[in-house]
Formats: C-alpha cells, structure tokens, sequence
C-alpha cells in the first residue's frame, strides 16, 4: 500500500464520518446521511478532477474507498450517542485530519503534472471542496468561508509538495502531522483571516445618519422656537 493510498483512506474515514454526523445533526433520514457523507468524502476530489481536467468519472474505480465509506457512515450510523458525543468533542481534530490527508492527497495528484499554482488549488480544493458541499446541503453557512484559518493550511501542503520540498513517506507523514497541528492552533487561539462585515458597516451607517437626521430635527426646531 502506497502512501498515497493510506492518506485517501485516512481522509475519506473522517470526511464520510464527518458528513454522516452532520445529516444525523440536521435530523436526515439514513438516505441523506449516506448522501451526505458520500459529498463530504468525494466532493473535494470530483471538484479538483472538474478542475484540472481529469475524468470525475474516476471515483468510480475507487471501490475501496467508496466501501471504506459506507462502512465508516453505517458505524456512525449505529453508535450509541454517548460515543457520538465523545466524536463532537473531537470534531475539530477529526476534521483536521481528514483536511491535512485530503489536502496532501490533491497535491501528489497533481505534482508533475501542472505548475506549482495548479497542486496548490488542487490541494486546498481536495481538502476543504467535500466540506464546503456538505455544509451547503445541510443549509449551514460553509465553515471554511467563515472560521477560523482553513484554507491556507491545505495550500500551504500543496505549496511545499509542488515545490518538492516533502517527497519521501517519511516526509510526506511529518507534514501529515504538521498540518494537523497548525489547524488545531488556529482553532485553539481563534486566528482567522482578515474580514471586512459590510453588514456591520451598513448598519453603523444607516445608525449615523439618523443620528444625524435627528440632530438637524433639533436643530430646526430650537431654531423656530419664539
């Protein structure tokens, strides 16, 4: 088993588990939460092949993960909620995991194949594509457009695989680890990257103006006063 193989699997276990709670949390039928934890797992891969002109059809021939998959989402299906609690609480490490394996799983892909640009989308898309499906279908705003640093992990991976800096095994599972710890960090302290809430500035806005508006009410009225 290659190292590419073992990092598929790795991710595709908890991406599928991932999309599987999610459904179970927004109360699907086991339909939706095998269709969710299917998007979560594959989604990121059929997006980076839709990207770099690979056939999508290829998740076909994948019928090892596709059955690693379904016996990870029926697991999940059955566990005692006690156990799915425990889960929850590791979430964030869980989906680090899947986000560091999917992440170096899209840039070997696509090392050696297209430039340097191409295996940093490759990675970031593979890495973060699956949940950003998930949270659309499950009518959640997508956690990577929103929390904490995401993101700029998976192209990071895909920077120094495309650069060839990370090539052995050995390598490519210190970087594996290297991932995890910076995403659990950004969890940790709460980094995030710059954001700018228009919401928030329209509505100053709007309160200034009739702030002002009031103000020159006052004013007209002090001024017709006898």
């Amino acid at each position: 088993m290659d190292i590419f193989t073992v990092f598929s699997i790795i991710g595709t276990i908890a991406f599928a588990v991932s999309g599987a709670i999610v459904a179970m949390e927004e109360e699907y039928d086991i339909l939706g939460v095998y269709v969710l934890g299917l998007v979560t797992a594959f989604g990121g891969g059929v997006v980076r092949n839709l990207l770099i002109n690979v056939p999508i059809t290829s998740i076909w021939t994948q019928g090892m993960l596709l059955k690693t998959a379904v016996v990870a989402m029926t697991i999940a299906f059955v566990l005692p909620v006690k156990w799915i609690n425990h889960w929850k609480k590791s979430e964030a490490f869980f989906d680090a995991i899947g986000l560091s394996a999917f992440a170096i799983q899209g840039a070997l892909y696509a090392t050696g194949k297209y430039p340097l640009s191409a295996v940093m989308v490759a990675a970031m898309l593979t890495g973060i594509g699956g949940g950003m499906i998930r949270d659309v279908l499950a009518g959640r705003k997508p956690l990577v457009l929103r929390d904490e640093i995401y993101a700029v992990w998976a192209l990071g991976a895909g920077a120094v695989i495309g650069l060839g800096y990370f090539k052995s095994p050995v390598q490519l599972l210190v970087l594996f680890m290297i991932v995890i710890i910076f995403r659990m960090l950004s969890v940790h302290y709460g980094w995030r990257l710059p954001r700018r809430s228009l919401k928030y500035a329209l509505a100053q806005s709007v309160h200034s103006d009739k702030q002002r508006a009031e103000a020159a009410k006052n004013e007209q009225a002090e001024g017709e006063r006898p």
